[in-house]
C-alpha cells in the first residue's frame, strides 16, 4: 500500500511522513515548489533532508505560472498578507490526487493539525478544502486524525487509527515532543518559509501587480532580493550584498538598466523600466528631491549613497543591457532620501 505525503518540509508534515513509514505504508514525499516559499536550508529544501533522513527520496513538482492567477484572483481570500492558504491547498490536493494513479498511491496524507492556523485549519474549512479537491475520505492527518471522521485508509485497515494522534491548537510542544522520540531532524523552524505571510514581501508583491499585469514566477522571484523603490513606472532595485548584486546583474533583461560606483567600492543599482502606463505611475512620484528629475537619476544617486568613501562626489558608470554605457560623476547622496519611494 502507498500513499502521497505532502511534504513541506515544516515540523507538522515531516512528523506526518515518520507516522506513515512507521505504520507500514510506504510513504512517497511530494513538494510542490514555487519561487515564494523561502523554506531551504542553503541550495537544498528541507523537504529534501527530512525525506533523505527517512531514506526516500523526495519527489518536487514546481507550481506553474498559473500560480500567479492564484494569488492574483483567490476564491477564498487572503489571510493576514497576501497569501491564498485555501485556494493554495485545494491546488495542492488536486494535483497530488492526480498523481495517485502515476504513483500507484492509495489515499493522500497531509500534516495539518486541527485548528492550528486560523484561517485554513478550522473544521469547516478542512472539511470544505476535502470537497472542492475531491479528496473527501481519502485525505488522512495523522496528527489530528483521532479528532476527525475515519478515513478509507482507516476502514480499511491500512492505517491502525489507535496509532495516529488527537493534536488540536496552535501549540507546537506535543509535536516537538514527539520529533524527539520518533528521531525526526532536518525540518524547518515552525515560523515557515512562505513569503506570501510576509507583509513586507506582500507589499512588493501588491506593487508588481499594480504595474505589470503581465508579471509570471520570475518577476516575483527578484522580489526576493535587494532594496525595493518604485518610481513612476519604473523599478529600481538596490543590491545588499556581493551575492545579491551578482543576483541582480543577471537578472537585468533588454531595456533594462545596471549602475556601478566605480570610484568607490559599492553596491550594484538595477533599474527596471516600467510601462509608461502603469497603474502605479502615480504612486509616490512627488518630486520629494529635484535632483530626481527621472528614474535614471535616482538610480545613479541611489548607488552613491550605498558606496564606501566619504568624498562628496562619487563616479557612477551606466550600463544598459542593450549595450550602451554611460558615466557621471555626481554629489553623493543620503540614504535617507529615498525613503519616500521604498517598498
Amino acid at each position: 500500500m502507498k500513499a502521497i505525503v505532502l511534504l513541506s518540509g515544516g515540523l507538522d508534515s515531516a512528523l506526518a511522513l515518520k507516522i506513515i513509514q512507521n505504520s507500514g505504508v510506504e510513504a512517497v514525499p511530494v513538494k510542490f515548489t514555487s519561487p515564494l516559499f523561502s523554506c531551504d536550508s542553503g541550495n537544498r529544501f528541507h523537504a529534501t533532508i527530512v525525506a533523505d533522513g527517512m531514506g526516500m527520496k523526495l519527489i518536487e513538482i514546481p507550481k506553474g505560472e498559473e500560480f500567479i492567477d492564484l494569488i492574483r484572483h483567490p476564491k477564498h481570500g487572503y489571510g493576514t498578507a497576501i497569501n491564498p492558504c485555501i485556494d493554495c491547498h485545494i491546488n495542492m490536493l488536486k494535483r497530488a490526487k492526480e498523481l495517485m494513479p502515476e504513483l500507484g498511491a492509495s489515499f493522500l496524507v497531509t500534516g495539518e493539525v486541527l485548528n492550528q492556523r486560523p484561517m485554513s485549519q478550522h473544521r469547516k474549512t478542512l472539511d470544505m478544502i476535502e470537497k472542492e479537491a475531491g479528496v473527501t475520505g481519502l485525505l488522512l492527518r495523522p496528527l489530528s486524525a483521532k479528532l476527525l471522521p475515519p478515513t478509507v485508509a482507516e476502514q480499511n485497515g491500512w492505517i491502525d487509527r489507535e496509532q495516529l494522534y488527537a493534536m488540536e491548537g496552535r501549540g507546537r510542544r506535543p509535536q516537538l515532543d514527539l520529533a524527539a522520540k520518533l528521531g525526526v531532524k532536518g525540518f524547518s523552524s515552525p515560523a515557515g518559509g512562505c513569503l506570501l505571510t510576509d507583509r513586507a514581501f506582500a507589499s512588493r508583491l501588491r506593487d508588481l501587480f499594480r504595474n505589470n499585469p503581465d508579471a509570471n514566477l520570475r518577476d516575483c522571484e527578484i522580489l526576493k532580493t535587494g532594496r525595493h523603490y518604485r518610481f513612476g513606472a519604473d523599478k529600481i532595485i538596490c543590491g545588499k550584498d556581493k551575492t545579491e548584486c551578482k543576483i541582480l546583474r543577471a537578472w537585468a533583461k533588454p531595456g533594462d538598466w545596471t549602475f556601478d560606483p566605480i570610484s568607490d567600492k559599492g553596491a550594484l543599482v538595477l533599474l527596471q523600466k516600467g510601462m509608461p502606463d502603469a497603474a502605479g505611475v502615480s504612486q509616490k512620484f512627488s518630486p520629494y528631491d529635484a535632483r530626481f528629475v527621472n528614474s535614471f537619476a535616482f538610480a545613479a544617486a541611489l548607488a552613491s549613497a550605498y558606496c564606501d568613501g566619504d568624498s562628496p562626489t562619487v563616479t557612477i558608470s551606466a550600463r544598459c543591457k542593450d549595450g550602451e554605457t554611460r558615466e557621471h560623476t555626481i554629489p553623493r547622496a543620503n540614504r535617507n532620501d529615498f525613503k519616500n519611494w521604498k517598498l
